[in-house]
Order: structure tokens, then C-alpha cells, then sequence
């Protein structure tokens, strides 16, 4: 089977008050017209079925191909990105070097995978095995987030670092799976679709 693994579109910063539960900002204007063109480049991809993060940001992505495609989404939580639980989002384009997610991660590169990398990589991996398992001989869209595809990329690669292989806004990584085990990345970060609107 084939995984057509999709970062989101480029959503709007958010923060909320406490008490309000974690940020879960909604596609930007631009981040629309990201996900639009990347709906028009996946209906030619021969794509089965379409999965998503249940953050809003991947899902809106993920609407504009399920409306072209008629195909519905498949949310799975185990998709959603590492800081799920913040109260605040912020683009890494509009973050300066004195942002506080910056100092965090540069004190702790750890930390912003909520401090249990091994934990989050477990888990967004068992969630790449359910849909290998689940749709055997399927080409499978999957939207979800930069820091879960650079630790699944990690993993796969063996290399040390998580952040290595980060993906653009709708950048696409196309990796080839069987139930045996065997895995292979034919491609990453493919933006030729959304290049024109990339900052």
C-alpha cells in the first residue's frame, strides 16, 4: 500500500485563556488556498481513502480533497500534533528568536514533544501501522502535522534527530508499506503544487 502522508495548510495564530482548553487554530486565508491546490494535485493520485488528525487545522486541510473526491475523512486521534495540549499556537514564520517556544526547544529540544518524545512516537507510529494493517493494497491520504511526520521520517531512517525532516505547508511524503514490515520513502516534502503560495 502506498501512504500520500500531507502536512496541513498554514493555519492562523491562536491563544486561549485558561479555562478554555488548547489552541486549535482554523486554516489561515493563504493555508485555504494551500489546501485548495492540494486537493486539485491529489485527485489525480489515485488516492482510496482519506484520514486525518482530529485538529481542525488538519481536517480543513483534508475538506477541500473529500468534497473533489467524494471520499469521507477518517479521524484518528493518534494523528494530532505534539503540543496538542498547549493553550497557544504560532506559526513558526511569525515566531522570533525571543518566542518562547523557541527558548523552550532550544533549553529542551524535548520539550516540545510535551517532554515524552518516545511516548509521542509510539504512538503517532501506531497509527501509521493501524492504516498499513487496516488498508492493505490502498493509496491512503493521510493530513497531519510537521512534528508527527519528522519523528515518523525519524524513525524510519534511524537517524537521531526529529527535527531534521521538517515538511513545508501541504507538503507531501509518499512512503510504500506492507503488513510484513517492510517500508520505503519514495519522497519527501513534495510542494510543487503549492509553491506559489509558500512565504
Amino acid at each position: 500500500m502506498e501512504l500520500l502522508i500531507i502536512r496541513h495548510a498554514r493555519p492562523v495564530a491562536e491563544t486561549r485563556s485558561e479555562g478554555e482548553g488548547s489552541a486549535d487554530p482554523p486554516l489561515s486565508p493563504i493555508g485555504i488556498k494551500q489546501a485548495e491546490a492540494t486537493a486539485e494535485f491529489l485527485k489525480d493520485q489515485g488516492i482510496q481513502k482519506i484520514v486525518s488528525s482530529t485538529m481542525t487545522r488538519a481536517i480543513q486541510t483534508a475538506e477541500p480533497f473529500s468534497k473533489l473526491s467524494g471520499l469521507e475523512i477518517e479521524m484518528i486521534d493518534d494523528l494530532k500534533e505534539a503540543d496538542f495540549d498547549r493553550n497557544s499556537y504560532t506559526p513558526i514564520e511569525e515566531m522570533g528568536p525571543d518566542h518562547p517556544f523557541i527558548k523552550e526547544y532550544l533549553e529542551n529540544p524535548e520539550s516540545i514533544f510535551g517532554g515524552d518524545l518516545e511516548g509521542f512516537r509510539k504512538r503517532t507510529t501506531a497509527a501509521f501501522n493501524y492504516l498499513i494493517e487496516e488498508y492493505k493494497s490502498s493509496v491512503v491520504a493521510v493530513f497531519c502535522h510537521g512534528m508527527v511526520m519528522g519523528v515518523y521520517l525519524q524513525s524510519l531512517l534511524g537517524h537521531d534527530n526529529p527535527v531534521a525532516l521538517q515538511p513545508d505547508y501541504c507538503g507531501i511524503t509518499r512512503v510504500t508499506a506492507s503488513s510484513s514490515g517492510l517500508r520505503s520513502i519514495r519522497s519527501i516534502n513534495e510542494t510543487s503544487h503549492v509553491r506559489h503560495l509558500l512565504d
